[in-house]
């Protein structure tokens, strides 16, 4: 299936693109937000992208373009990048959450229960644990309290004694064995919606730290923005978008004590500014791709002068 951006040209208009800026596409994927913000850019604009998965690399490289860079690393690590690619500010900072289309339907990458395949589920294959290392190594509490925490899955208990009962067993090597065995467990589920769903999303979390890789880069980004640069951030799920929101919410209001006796002129300036409301899909976009129901948009301009510390958001 063919990749297809979210909120494609809602985000681009949110960059406010200037013909001879720079910007950051912190997740590139396939490239949609890549060839648009491109699309806006004058001979001088320059575009860095960033992915963890080397086969969203290997497509970046296909852009033949001057003004373009791509670089292998995850946003966590936004900053190092953007310096490594020459990019010490940035007039706009984009990131699209969650998995990619082309990564859900190579069967080989293990995040999708449709299809019988190693349970790996990495974006980047080249480090870490597979979701299957991690299964076979994890207590059954540690299991528990992921599907419970990155799935918000009520039957989170029930799944993990199974998942632990069949390792004394064939094991969970692959797509299927897991979604059977939570599938066994699950007796109930929201219509039109698998079994494994939940437990399959905890796990992807989880094994790619996507919350806490999350919260590493949102400060970096705002760091990196030139006054008036702009952070447009989209989220999939209630967690991300939890992060996201308090990062912006705090970052907002001006960095004092409580109950510091002030006026109103003494008051420091907040780092930034928040943008317009929340953004979600229209019915168009729903009707074309119905994997963008989730999704939710979230813009933040940086403020001229602004002094705030660089601490990580929070992930609760």
């Amino acid at each position: 299936m063919k990749h297809r951006p979210v909120l494609l040209e809602e985000a681009v208009a949110a960059l406010a693109v200037k013909a001879d800026g720079i910007y950051v596409d912190a997740t590139f994927g396939r490239g949609g937000h890549s060839r648009a913000v491109l699309a806006r850019l004058g001979p001088r604009g320059r575009l860095v992208a960033l992915d963890r998965d080397l086969e969203a690399v290997a497509a970046a490289k296909g852009i033949a373009d001057a003004r373009f860079e791509v670089r292998h690393a995850r946003f966590g690590a936004l900053a190092q990048a953007a310096a490594a690619a020459g990019a010490a500010e940035a007039d706009g900072v984009l990131f699209d959450l969650g998995v990619s289309s082309p990564q859900l339907e190579e069967a080989e990458r293990g995040f999708s229960f449709r299809s019988e395949a190693p349970l790996d589920m990495r974006m980047d294959r080249t480090r870490g644990q597979t979701a299957a290392e991690w299964l076979a190594a994890a207590s059954e509490a540690e299991i528990r309290e992921v599907i419970k925490n990155y799935g918000e899955e009520r039957f989170a208990g029930r799944i993990a004694k199974a998942i632990v009962a069949a390792r004394a067993g064939a094991g969970v090597r692959t797509t299927g064995q897991l979604a059977q065995i939570v599938g066994a467990a699950v007796r109930t589920r929201e219509v039109g919606q698998d079994p494994a769903t939940r437990t399959f999303q905890a796990l992807r979390i989880h094994v790619n730290q996507e919350l806490e890789e999350l919260s590493l880069a949102l400060p970096q980004a705002v760091s990196l923005l030139r006054p008036c640069g702009r952070l447009v951030v989209i989220s999939f799920h209630s967690l991300e978008d939890r992060i996201v929101k308090r990062f912006m919410r705090e970052r907002a209001r001006p960095p004092v004590p409580e109950r510091l006796p002030l006026r109103a002129h003494e008051l420091p300036q907040p780092e930034l500014k928040l943008v317009g409301k929340p953004v979600r899909p229209g019915a168009l976009e729903l009707a074309d791709n119905p994997r963008a129901r989730s999704a939710i948009m979230r813009v933040a301009e940086k403020l001229a002068g602004a002094d705030a510390p660089a601490a990580p958001a929070r992930l609760h």
